[in-house]
């Protein structure tokens, strides 16, 4: 989907409490460029509201009456595809809730305001996260989420010594990690993955992959070994660096302030990845908003790594990837289809 210049996103807000509505409402239409259209407090409401008014975006609650926001999520993707962003509590039941979200469809997944996390600070990122989806592409898809490639599909490899694979996504980066991850054989090289997403989501996203990938898959714990054969995801809210001690590679998992508005951020990623692996390493960066990872990436290149960007024509959103490639940080541009290929045969040259 591709707005007009300077048309305003029309957006449908769709939530049980009318408070909430309410505050997004308030919130949201003070960005120009935004154009609350309307708001529902149900599914078979929102359904009505979307074929009159219209809309390019939708926010979507996932606990409502008569019908939960899965379900709808589902129907909608199957009938009527477009942008949805999630709303979910920021719990371990709500990551995983959220997880199925972006399974289902949905662009992106934020949390409600808590204790520390004020309305206007969440309206802020999710005006950008607004912005972002009413780029992204959309594609119908049926009632069941997308499911990884069978075993048997996989590519395989001969063992690698010292070879890591850092890769960074966004938006739409649930969906494009699962392709990768899925096609890597279980002797890949140690891999380390920055996907945004608040504490929690990180946490189910880790163990879903685990259950559909060859690799071992985890969220990563402070010290943990890149080996061949495992796939660390940064925790939510914290920074992952990878370090080397000797012929040995490992993460530290640091606080601090967001760098390229993200926390973890691909930047700081990539950049330690440079720093530590040099030409040991391939790195990928995959659909997702902003310039999170580009220069990081161009480091890691100059530093001697093998470095893929996921083409145009494969991303949700072409944010992250375009801006590595305009920054020159991507020695190749593939589809999505095959960027585990591209990262296997980089790893052996």
């Amino acid at each position: 989907m591709t707005l007009t210049l300077n048309k305003c996103i029309r957006v449908l807000v769709v939530d049980d409490s009318a408070i909430v509505r309410k505050i997004l409402t308030q919130e949201l239409s003070r960005h120009p460029g935004i154009e609350i259209v309307g708001t529902a407090p149900d599914p078979y409401i929102a359904r009505d509201k979307i074929l009159t008014l219209e809309p390019d975006v939708l926010t979507l609650d996932v606990e409502m009456p008569r019908m939960d926001g899965i379900t709808f999520l589902r129907k909608l993707m199957k009938h009527r595809p477009m942008p949805v962003i999630v709303l979910s509590s920021l719990t371990p039941q709500g990551g995983k809730t959220a997880l199925e979200a972006l399974e289902a469809g949905a662009v992106e997944v934020m949390c409600k305001p808590s204790g520390s996390y004020s309305v206007g600070d969440m309206c802020g990122v999710l005006v950008e996260k607004i912005k972002a989806a009413s780029t992204a592409r959309i594609a119908s898809r049926p009632d069941t989420a997308i499911r990884s490639v069978a075993v048997s599909q996989r590519l395989s490899m001969a063992e690698t010594t010292n070879k890591i694979f850092a890769i960074g996504a966004s938006t739409g980066g649930v969906q494009a990690l699962t392709r990768v991850l899925s096609m890597l054989p279980a002797n890949a090289p140690g891999t380390v993955i920055v996907q945004h997403m608040p504490a929690h989501f990180t946490t189910s996203f880790a163990q879903r992959l685990d259950t559909e990938c060859a690799m071992s898959v985890k969220e990563a714990d402070d010290g943990d070994h890149v080996v061949p054969g495992r796939v660390l995801i940064a925790p939510g809210g914290l920074h992952m660096i990878l370090q080397r001690s000797g012929a040995n590679y490992y993460v530290s998992l640091k606080d601090g302030p967001p760098v390229c508005r993200q926390k973890p951020s691909v930047e700081v990623l990539f950049n330690s990845v440079a720093k530590y692996a040099g030409a040991n390493a391939v790195g990928a960066i995959l659909t997702g908003m902003g310039d999170d990872g580009a220069t990081g990436l161009l480091n890691m290149r100059q530093a001697g790594a093998h470095t893929v960007a996921q083409d145009e024509q494969s991303c949700v959103v072409f944010g992250m990837p375009k801006e590595a490639i305009a920054r020159g940080g991507a020695e190749r541009i593939v589809s999505l289809d095959k960027v585990a290929e591209h990262l296997i045969a980089l790893a052996r040259s």
